[in-house]
């Protein structure tokens, strides 16, 4: 089985292979996956690193493989108009919904309370299969974030956090 523990920063020679997995499996640093070519790959990678569309992974003996957002099923709202674009993002980033912003689009997971919801707002929501590649966030790809020195994150196990300014933050 192959073994990547890093990313490879400057591809100086070919990819040879492709891993292709949806979003919610390149959320895992560390995974065994099999690539598009049948052969296992286990992927060891610093805890928290995310995958994004375009990572190339290097192995242990020097091969490459370029990581690939899977089709999956999305929901997308098309509008021209781009302050009625932006009116969609922000109702879907009020509600933490990871999103793909693109020239005339805004995509997210399938979800029909999604879905209805922007239904009710007057977007047309199609369901297609894609790939999902959401904007990383403001603060990064680990869904941690600082400001006014400390931590926190906004995963569903988020330990408490303490600053100089406060006593223990319960999780969000």
């Amino acid at each position: 089985m192959l073994v990547a523990r890093e990313r490879a920063e400057r591809v100086e020679s070919r990819v040879e292979d492709t891993l292709s997995l949806p979003y919610d499996r390149r959320l895992h640093s560390r995974q065994r996956a099999c690539m598009d070519g049948g052969e296992h790959i286990a992927v060891m990678l610093p805890r928290g690193s995310v995958l994004r569309d375009g990572d190339v992974l290097r192995c242990e003996g020097g091969r490459l493989v370029r990581v690939r957002a899977a089709p999956e099923c999305v929901s997308r709202i098309t509008v021209k108009n781009a302050v009625l674009l932006a009116r969609a993002a922000y109702h879907l980033g009020n509600r933490h919904v990871p999103t793909q912003l693109g020239n005339g689009f805004v995509a997210y997971l399938h979800d029909h309370v999604l879905d209805d919801m922007i239904t009710r707002l007057g977007f047309t929501v199609a369901v297609v299969n894609a790939p999902f590649e959401p904007e990383p966030g403001a603060y990064g790809q680990s869904g941690e974030h600082s400001h006014h020195g400390h931590t926190h994150s906004h995963g569903p196990h988020a330990p408490q956090v303490k600053s100089e300014h406060d006593s223990a933050i319960p999780p969000a």
